[in-house]
């Protein structure tokens, strides 16, 4: 029997058409602890967004929720500044995961929760 070969025709590089990154929208909702000076929870955002955009995270907006009573103690704590950052990133990104790893070590976040926002 004879073997069969695969002919695919390939592109040069220079015709091949680059592939359009698709982003998608996401929301990280996470929680501070409430007894946090404002000048270090401005420096826990600061790097928290700073984490997302530096591994390509895009349009980032980023505000404080409102202090709310938890539905039960996280870390002795009764209640807790909600902050939300929503962005978009590549399915792919190391933005989701880098932020995760980290807010998970941090003190200063009591939970986190990250969503992808359906269009």
């Amino acid at each position: 029997m004879g073997k069969t070969h695969n002919l695919r025709r390939t592109q040069p590089a220079s015709v091949v058409q680059k592939e359009e990154k698709s982003m998608t929208k996401y929301e990280i909702l996470y929680i501070i602890r409430p007894n946090i000076d404002e000048e270090a929870k401005a420096a826990l955002v600061e790097r928290f967004d700073g984490i997302l955009t530096d591994n390509g995270a895009a349009n980032l907006e980023s505000k404080d929720w409102e202090k709310r009573k938890l539905a039960y103690e996280i870390n002795d704590f009764r209640e807790g500044i909600y902050h939300i950052a929503t962005f978009e990133a590549e399915t792919t990104s190391e933005a989701l995961s880098e932020f995760d790893r980290l807010a998970k070590i941090n003190l200063d976040i009591l939970r986190h929760m990250i969503v992808k926002v359906e269009a």
